[in-house]
């Protein structure tokens, strides 16, 4: 058995399907939570049937709303109330409007779910975490959180937020055995694009035209395996482009923030993408 076996996930928008099966593959207990009950529901009977030995909670979540998000953890079964892992994937982007053409109302929505969402998931699970002295808590960013572009600045500015926060969260954990890593993805086909364009799927399709993007299986191995790791040993990427692993507790010193930047092949920046 691995070391992710028996241990309890949280995943936040989990109805995209990142992280669910994966963990599910390695014996890993779920929580999955979006805002879509039948699609929870869907992945919940499909995850069963393959693996009948695990332990599948789901629960209706809009991380948008504080006391709710709250009451959800209150309310978590007695044997999956101990979080081994958080993922906070629940994100999205609304059109590509220059900045002085956004609309107050998209503002609020990006900023309430990417940065105040996560805020509010890890807010409520985090004190346990830290009661038990056990944890790993990984937030799902964007190459936008580093770079920003034209068309992007309201989405770029939640998720350069979301880097700040776990930046933050990495240094004032350092006195606990509680790791913390972001996922920082380039281009990735999802129905992200789709959410971006307010439905119309052409457009979303135009976005990965002419290359191959990464997928939503191709994040979620790489969030397994930062979690795989053993309890002392993280994954960081060091000054932009030098990936090391260094020790959780001691090795704090030479990294600001445990940070996994992940590009399709024909990507190399937020702006530099080759396409066929």
């Amino acid at each position: 058995m691995g070391r992710l076996a028996g241990q309890t996930v949280f995943i936040t928008g989990a109805s995209s399907g990142i992280g669910a099966s994966q963990f599910a593959a390695e014996n890993s207990n779920l929580i999955l939570t979006a805002r879509r009950a039948d699609r929870l529901d869907a992945l919940r009977s499909e995850l069963l049937a393959a693996h009948p030995s695990i332990k599948v909670h789901t629960a209706a979540l809009d991380v948008t709303k504080r006391d709710h998000v709250f009451e959800v953890v209150r309310s978590l079964p007695e044997d999956l109330q101990a979080v081994d892992v958080l993922v906070n994937n629940a994100g999205l982007v609304i059109g590509l409007d220059h900045l002085v053409d956004v609309k107050p109302e998209h503002v609020d929505t990006m900023f309430e779910t990417n940065v105040k969402g996560l805020l509010h998931v890890t807010q409520a699970i985090l004190p346990g975490m830290k009661e038990r002295n056990k944890g790993h808590v990984i937030n799902v960013g964007s190459i936008a959180g580093k770079q920003a572009y034209q068309g992007g600045s309201i989405y770029c500015a939640t998720k350069h937020a979301v880097e700040a926060m776990t930046r933050a969260l990495t240094q004032e954990l350092i006195p606990t055995n509680i790791r913390v890593t972001l996922v920082t993805p380039g281009l990735v086909e999802t129905e992200f694009s789709v959410v971006r364009f307010q439905g119309d799927k052409n457009k979303a399709d135009g976005v990965y035209k002419g290359l191959e993007p990464l997928t939503g299986d191709d994040i979620a191995e790489i969030i397994v395996f930062t979690a795989s790791r053993p309890p002392h040993v993280q994954i960081r990427i060091c000054r932009g482009d030098m990936c090391v692993v260094t020790h959780h507790r001691f090795g704090v010193f030479a990294c600001a923030v445990n940070d996994v930047v992940v590009f399709p092949s024909a990507q190399s920046s937020a702006w530099h993408v080759h396409r066929e």
